[in-house]
């Protein structure tokens, strides 16, 4: 059978079940053949483009344009190169932020565009309490392109991650979540120091810290030792009491309906984390165990201390006793201690973080919700906001 050109059919008009469909039908009986589909829908508007060659001497065009007249639609006709694609390499973007204009998705488009990429399909996957978009892009050099990214959102106040669209990306099994300041808003440590009376001093050690003058591990000693004689009752109150992150029960809620595994790893206290992972169902809970005897606190600490390499060695323990590669484990922190954890993760994603900390993170979201994070994983508002009790799709995949 002979065949002629091939011919790109794109549609418009309003959308309703059985346009596609019918479509099809009229294409099957003139004998196609069928080399692409893509459609978008936007506020009911349907935009279908069809790919596809017909034997020569069938009246394929004008049965569509028939079809088309009977159904409302608008159909126009382009005759393409039917030279085969040159492979592609393919990244997803997602840009995320409180609101998202002109100007900041004409600095995005920019961005892509500056590194030599080409945008093949935008979707909005949230719109509340934050908008997020995912543009998936084509070619160009993904070191460049994230870093013009990285640049317009700082000038446009929007987050972004660039990650390469693979299997893996779509296939993350698990996450681990940094806790003070990341899954809840408290230090832990400034609380209890401000129930024994030692706030000033314990601060004192922290700025420490934070310049350099002090490795962790050390200043956390330090300060434990401050903390000795207060009333183990007292530290398990404040257990109780810590604030959660807006969001944080939605993303651990979502992540389960997933099925994924869920740790929190912390340079704080197993009195929270122990809390934290019977309150909200989390897998893993790993922290600083404070030595306690008599009811109070000695001042010291029981094992090793969970500091910087220590977060990374219990993220990789915790993934090969779950069987789960790296590449398909995300880690999120805020702070420098969590930066080995991040590095070693699949995509490390830094929130809420210091500027050290972002520029060498994956991806980083400035936003206050928790929850914002699934969007960084391609996981649409609609699906968060399911009522059904279930397992939640995987983008790329079939239900479950």
């Amino acid at each position: 059978m002979t065949y002629s050109s091939t011919i790109l059919c794109r549609v418009h008009g309003t959308d309703r079940p059985g346009i596609t469909a019918g479509l099809m039908a009229v294409l099957a009986e003139s004998g196609a053949e069928l080399y692409d589909v893509q459609q978008v829908v936007v506020r009911g508007r349907l935009t279908l483009d069809i790919l596809f060659t017909a034997p020569e001497g069938r009246s394929t065009v004008k049965d569509l344009l028939f079809y088309g007249w009977q159904a409302g639609l608008d159909i126009d006709f382009e005759v393409v190169d039917t030279a085969p694609t040159p492979p592609q390499t393919t990244a997803a973007v997602t840009i995320v932020g409180q609101s998202i204009g002109p100007a900041a998705f004409g600095a995005a488009a920019g961005a892509v565009a500056e590194a030599g990429a080409n945008i093949e399909r935008i979707v909005r996957i949230a719109r509340y309490p934050v908008v997020a978009y995912e543009l998936i892009v084509s070619n160009g050099d993904l070191d460049r392109l994230r870093e013009n990214l990285m640049q317009a959102g700082q000038e446009h106040r929007f987050d972004v991650a660039v990650q390469e669209e693979s299997l893996e990306r779509r296939l993350k099994r698990m996450v681990v979540i940094d806790v003070d300041s990341t899954l809840i808003q408290d230090e832990v440590i400034d609380l209890l120091a401000e129930a024994a009376g030692v706030a000033e001093e314990v601060k004192a050690i922290t700025d420490q810290a934070m310049e350099g003058e002090v490795e962790f591990a050390e200043a956390l000693r330090r300060r434990v030792a401050l903390l000795g004689g207060l009333d183990v009752d007292v530290v398990t109150r404040i257990a109780r009491e810590v604030r959660l992150t807006p969001g944080a029960r939605t993303l651990i809620r979502t992540l389960k309906r997933m099925g994924m595994k869920i740790a929190i790893v912390s340079g704080g206290f197993s009195h929270v984390t122990d809390f934290l992972a019977s309150e909200l169902g989390v897998d893993h809970a790993v922290a600083n165990v404070l030595e306690v005897a008599d009811g109070k606190l000695t001042g010291g600490l029981v094992g090793e201390v969970v500091d910087r390499a220590g977060k990374a060695r219990i993220l990789k323990e915790i993934a090969e006793k779950e069987g789960i590669p790296l590449e398909q484990v995300v880690a999120v922190g805020d702070g420098a201690n969590d930066l080995d954890m991040l590095a070693l993760a699949g995509l490390g994603i830094a929130f809420n973080a210091r500027s050290t900390v972002r520029e060498k993170a994956d991806a980083a979201l400035n936003v206050p919700y928790l929850d914002a994070l699934l969007f960084m994983l391609g996981i649409p508002r609609k699906e968060v906001e399911a009522e059904e009790v279930g397992p939640v799709p995987v983008p790329g995949l079939p239900p479950v």
